[in-house]
């Protein structure tokens, strides 16, 4: 009997039991068909957020705003990233412009920041803009 894990889904955000044993990358979503490890970053809101933070992946979160170049020059390295990592975590952009009560729960006081968010828990958080070398190393570290 294989074990399983839940995950949301990158589209539609609906929680998936996706079979540990078999290819990650032929997993589709139940409900929109959409594939589940997509190794490309997306944007949540509060709710989505919660949905994707109670699954079974482990969160990469970037808290950023449009008004930010910092952030604007991060994004193209937060998504290079995210293929990295496709089938070990999911990348989420929070806007906190949108969002500022969820920056406002974590306590985000510059952006970018990012943080790493295990079963429910934040475990890591970095302040500012990382190079691809210096961002893997950092997930190495925390995932």
């Amino acid at each position: 009997m294989s074990d399983n894990i839940i995950v949301a889904c990158p589209s539609c955000h609906k929680k998936n039991r996706v079979a540990t044993d078999k290819p990650r990358s032929e997993a589709k979503c139940g409900t929109c068909k959409a594939p589940l490890f997509t190794g490309k970053a997306f944007a949540v809101n509060a709710d989505e957020f919660r949905l994707h933070r109670d699954s079974d992946l482990p969160l990469v979160v970037d808290f950023w705003a449009s008004w930010c170049g910092p952030c604007k020059q991060f994004a193209p390295i937060f998504e290079q990233v995210a293929q990295q990592y496709a089938e070990k975590a999911r990348f989420v952009k929070v806007s906190t412009e949108t969002e500022p009560h969820l920056a406002q729960h974590f306590m985000i006081r510059s952006i970018p920041t990012l943080m790493v968010v295990k079963n429910g828990q934040e475990v890591a958080r970095q302040a500012g803009a990382m190079g691809p070398a210096q961002l893997v190393q950092w997930l190495n570290q925390h995932l």
